[in-house]
């Protein structure tokens, strides 16, 4: 009865979400005010009914409950506890359940918690939220049912994809989810505010909690993907500019630059109707993500649906909520007063300029990622790769890191020119001292892109620091230290894709057991081949002795695995993290004379990448500390002052 109590809770769910929409909108329409009363308790309680519904679809998945077709066809009875666990969300219906979930949860959470907010811009982004939720409950109900039984049951089931059987699904889809759930509370936000008219500091002082904890999610998301898929699919690269992974990237642009925006709105009061459009592109742009990975019209590890009648459906959510917002944004944006007025060079035009800037890469890379779907659409298929977003999005992307250094050296409302040029000398310096040194070591020997994102990198660490400059940092602001860190993850980043780029040593060869071989100055020795068991796998597994500098030699054990279920091989990249790279091994297949092939990387300080996404992140997470604990501390003592006045 799991299976049947989970599809109840679901459908109850949903009709708590029609109850909550009705509920809002008629209260609004009529200024009811026992009727608006009613969507707060609504949403807390269809939040514990998704909670619950996702709850006991972990269960059937633990049970291995072969009578439930999601768990037949996604998960076996010998696969290890963590899997799954984390297998019923790496399948379509148990990733659009968890969806819905976090959904109601945040729902069930903005109803609970969010206090600043007028009450009938409060309601009206609850009726947002659960109009929103009402399209995904419709699809799980009548598209794509994850409780669907089966008669007989199955003997036994078809197994996880193996390149998913890793601890990375327990954390990267989540985090995703979540980042994208947290966008679509923000455009909630956005349509309840431009409902009541009501956009204010007040509403982005509201949002921005959200705001920046989607964006810490879908930076922690992408980072640990990226790293996952480094070191899975065995073939060395962090990026490969695939069309899922663009649309996670393209949710995180515009969450970035609805982040400095609403900042700006928040503690400036500028920039409204800007940022109610990012607010709307942000949302769209996990809605095309959503189409995207589920709609079957890629093949990709990423892509978990393949049925056109679900990808239909999704399109057809897409058109309603886009359309919709775009047309509610329309009509409404004429009532958004104008902001407080700001000068040419201040902290805002460069907010202003950094949000231009990430839409342009946004843009780039929308085209780069749809347009070989419409050309294919029409007959004609066209590939766009790697070359065309480093090329087109790169350049971009570098004058964007330059804004970045300017924008904390620049004061709010108005600055002088000759000031700012005077707070960039340290900057400034740093990045003509790095150029001269790469000119002179490596000018020739490395591309343009690469070069120049290591004299931008460290001029950006160099200005990263700058709001600390002559201040007591004891009493500086969590939210300063959250945005220095966080800008200084970014800098670390650049210089770890630029080093990955420009001084990677690659080898391949073909080696037998006991052959010696030399690259980038390491030493690895080909001891032997075994065979090897784990639990719902077996693998040829390569023992190789590295050393490098005469010193001590380190074991590696790259793989190739073989699944039985379903039949699949995979490889298991060997890492060796050293403080300055790593060193990459890959175990091929065999070739003639009893030799194996043997794919080799040295990729220096590669791993700032995923060093530079997690400052990053917690750079983000400090700043709304920082935030929130400053809020609190203001209305403590506002209270306070009041009860002595009383």
């Amino acid at each position: 009865m799991i299976a049947e109590a989970g599809l109840a809770a679901l459908w109850l769910a949903a009709s708590l979400a029609l109850l909550q929409l009705a509920l809002a909108a008629i209260g609004l329409a009529g200024g009811k005010s026992e009727l608006l009363g009613a969507v707060r308790p609504v949403a807390v309680a269809q939040g514990v009914l998704t909670a619950m519904a996702f709850a006991l679809l972990i269960t059937l998945f633990l049970r291995s409950d072969m009578s439930v077709l999601l768990v037949v066809t996604n998960s076996h009875s010998m696969k290890p506890w963590l899997y799954k666990f984390a297998g019923t969300w790496g399948n379509h219906e148990g990733s659009m359940l968890l969806w819905v979930t976090v959904m109601g949860v945040a729902g069930a959470a903005v109803a609970l918690f969010e206090r600043a907010l007028r009450r009938e811009t409060h309601m009206a982004t609850l009726g947002g939220q659960a109009a929103i939720s009402l399209g995904f409950y419709a699809f799980l109900l009548f598209a794509s049912n994850p409780f669907a039984r089966i008669d007989p049951p199955a003997a036994d089931g078809q197994g996880l994809n193996p390149l998913l059987q890793d601890p990375g699904l327990a954390f990267h889809p989540p985090t995703l989810y979540l980042g994208y759930v947290g966008l679509s509370v923000a455009f909630s936000f956005a349509v309840g505010a431009l409902l009541t008219r009501q956009v204010d500091a007040a509403f982005a002082r509201a949002m921005r909690p959200w705001v920046l904890g989607a964006w810490i999610l879908l930076t922690l998301g992408i980072t640990a993907g990226s790293y996952w898929a480094y070191y899975e699919l065995g073939w060395g690269g962090w990026w490969f500019w695939d069309p899922v992974e663009n649309a996670s990237l393209m949710p995180w642009l515009a969450a970035t630059a609805l982040l400095h925006s609403v900042t700006v709105l928040a503690t400036r009061d500028a920039l409204r109707a800007w940022t109610v459009m990012l607010a709307v592109i942000a949302f769209s742009m996990s809605m095309v993500g959503t189409f995207l990975v589920r709609s079957g019209i890629l093949t990709s590890v990423h892509a978990f649906a393949v049925d056109p009648e679900r990808g239909t459906f999704i399109l057809a959510l897409l058109g309603i909520y886009i359309g919709g917002a775009l047309a509610l944004f329309g009509w409404r944006v004429g009532a958004v007063r104008e902001g407080a007025p700001f000068e040419l060079v201040s902290r805002e035009t460069m907010l202003v300029v950094n949000n231009l800037l990430l839409s342009v890469i946004l843009g780039l890379v929308l085209i780069g990622t749809l347009y070989p779907l419409l050309t294919e659409a029409f007959g004609h298929k066209v590939s766009v790769g790697a070359p065309y977003f480093d090329r087109i999005a790169g350049p971009v992307a570098l004058a964007l890191m330059l804004v970045m250094i300017l924008g904390p050296l620049t004061r709010w409302r108005r600055d002088r020119m000759r000031e700012v040029t005077r707070r960039m000398m340290v900057p400034l310096a740093v990045g003509a001292l790095v150029f001269l040194a790469l000119a002179v070591l490596a000018w020739g020997r490395i591309g343009i892109l690469p070069f120049l994102g290591l004299v931008i990198a460290l001029a950006v660490a160099g200005g990263s620091v700058a709001p600390l400059w002559k201040r007591n940092l004891r009493r500086t602001p969590l939210f300063t230290w959250g945005m220095v860190i966080a800008h200084l993850g970014c800098a670390v980043s650049l210089a770890g894709m630029a080093c990955d780029s420009a001084f990677t040593v690659e080898k391949l060869v073909a080696a037998r057991p006991g052959d010696t071989v030399e690259t980038a100055g390491w030493t690895l020795r080909f001891k032997q081949i075994l065979p090897i068991a784990g639990d719902n796998w077996t693998a040829l597994q390569a023992d190789m002795e590295a050393s490098r500098g005469g010193g001590e030699p380190v074991l590696l054990h790259p793989q190739s695995r073989f699944f039985a279920s379903p039949p699949t091989t995979t490889t298991e990249a060997a890492l060796l993290t050293r403080w300055n790279g790593q060193l990459y091994v890959v175990l091929g297949q065999e070739a003639d004379e009893g030799r194996w092939q043997l794919r080799i990387w040295w990729k220096p300080f590669v791993t700032l990448i995923w060093f530079g996404g997690f400052l990053i992140a917690l750079g983000g997470a400090l700043a709304m500390v920082g935030r929130e604990r400053r809020g609190w501390l203001l209305k403590w003592r506002a209270r306070k002052a009041m009860e002595a006045v009383a």
